[in-house]
């Protein structure tokens, strides 16, 4: 198309014809007035001024203006409804062109009544188009022998039947472009349906998991204050303080926090299990555990440098996993799209309220086919699930081409309310920054970097 579009013609016809698309969607009437305008003129100049050419050499007769523009008005007038009533108007024109012919005005009849066919061809149905074609046939030649004073009646035949197959295939033409556009814009919109539902529920999915990790965090921290609530109130209680009883409401009310929980996790549709059937659990990762999760990647392929800012260890555990969700996600969109030849560099700072994490690869080496991350039908949803953790946090995500070099970015700043950072250590795990580690020996064992191995970048 961009080809098409950079010469100056074709730009110019595509460019007129949407015009006259949008024109005609808003303003039916207009261009049927100027289609019977334009035929009447023609036909009425060619009557008065042309000289006898076409299917007939012989003169035509010396008709008064008057009655020749009545002619024309009759025969030309029931084009207007041309589009709108095909199957009425064929039929009235070719009944109605017997007339001309017979008084050798050749073109105002071949003019009409190829319109109408051509109309009938274009908007009617097509099991009246081989009829009126054969009506047309036989009506042409029945003039070229027996209705027009023609010197070569097969000649002019000739010309007037190449006029009629050039009417019908062109009508034939856009119709069937018509109907291909249509299906396109039908196939447009479903998939953009599908993937708006995709992406709902996809983001439902992701909330869904993001509560069940944020469950188990809390869970947690709520099961350990309990504990220790019950622990105090059975001491204080030995001891006779006063303190007790407020202890024991204070593990009530965790207690009913838990089971309100429950509820809520209930109505999203998860199954709390307990008892000997519960699934062993294991505890939620956080920073610490990036170090073995880029192991991971590393032995892969993708040489991966890893650096970090701030006093991270003062995070809470909620943003510690939110940041390790971050860079699982992207290292395991960058093994997808960028295949296993690449580096990548992933950097965590954290510092006046703020935690910037940036995630940044070198794409895929040079000749190797380009793996589309813009979106593409079938792309899933890492990028998603990356907004929907930085929301939590109020996050914002900018994630795109490199516009520097070839690659991908993803670059997430998170807020930390309540949480001040200590002072910023040049810390460094794995490579240190600038290097770009080579490419370990083995081929890659245990499971992919990203325990979600269905998620794709989109």
């Amino acid at each position: 198309m961009e080809t098409v579009l950079s010469q100056p013609l074709m730009g110019w016809l595509l460019r007129w014809q949407r015009r006259m698309r949008r024109t005609d969607r808003r303003h039916p009437w207009l261009l049927d007035s100027v289609a019977v305008v334009g035929i009447a003129v023609l036909t009425v100049l060619d009557a008065r001024f042309g000289a006898a050419r076409g299917p007939s050499d012989a003169p035509r007769p010396d008709l008064p203006f008057g009655v020749l523009l009545a002619l024309t008005a009759v025969l030309v007038l029931p084009l207007w409804w041309r589009r709108r009533a095909p199957a009425v108007v064929f039929p009235a024109v070719a009944v109605l062109a017997l007339l001309p012919w017979t008084l050798n005005l050749w073109l105002l009849a071949a003019a009409c009544l190829l319109a109408a066919l051509h109309n009938l061809a274009l908007h009617g149905s097509l099991r009246l188009l081989g009829w009126a074609a054969a009506v047309t046939l036989v009506e042409m030649c029945v003039a070229v022998w027996f209705l027009l004073p023609a010197g070569n009646p097969a000649l002019g035949a000739v010309l007037l039947v190449s006029q009629e197959i050039a009417a019908v295939a062109l009508a034939l033409a856009l119709r069937t472009q018509r109907v291909y556009l249509a299906a396109l814009e039908d196939r447009a919109a479903r998939l953009e349906v599908e993937r708006d539902q995709r992406e709902r529920l996809t983001a439902a999915a992701e909330r869904s998991r993001v509560a069940r990790e944020m469950h188990d965090i809390v869970g947690h921290n709520l099961s350990v204050m309990v504990g220790l609530a019950d622990g105090a109130a059975t001491l204080a209680a030995g001891r006779g303080e006063q303190s007790a009883e407020a202890l024991r409401i204070l593990g009530d009310t965790g207690r009913q926090a838990m089971g309100e929980l429950r509820r809520v996790l209930g109505v999203l549709g998860f199954e709390t299990v307990t008892g000997p059937a519960a699934a062993p659990l294991s505890p939620q990762p956080g920073l610490a555990d990036l170090d073995p999760l880029l192991t991971r990647v590393r032995a892969a392929g993708p040489r991966v440098s890893y650096r970090t800012e701030g006093d991270l260890g003062a995070l809470g555990s909620g943003v510690q996993l939110t940041v390790y969700r971050i860079v699982q996600e992207s290292l395991t969109n960058t093994l997808k799209h960028a295949g296993t030849d690449t580096a990548a560099h992933v950097t965590v700072t954290a510092g006046a309220g703020l935690i910037h994490v940036r995630i940044a690869d070198t794409g895929p080496p040079p000749g190797t086919p380009r793996v589309p991350r813009d979106g593409t039908p079938d792309s899933g949803h890492g990028l998603v699930g990356i907004r929907q953790r930085s929301a939590m946090y109020g996050g914002t995500v900018t994630a795109g081409p490199r516009a520097d070099r070839p690659g991908w970015i993803v670059d997430v700043t998170l807020e930390t309310p309540g949480e001040t950072p200590g002072e910023m250590s040049g810390e460094m795990s794995g490579d240190t920054p600038g290097e770009t580690p080579g490419k370990p020996p083995g081929k890659p064992s245990g499971n992919p970097p990203g325990e979600t191995p269905g998620e794709q970048r989109p």
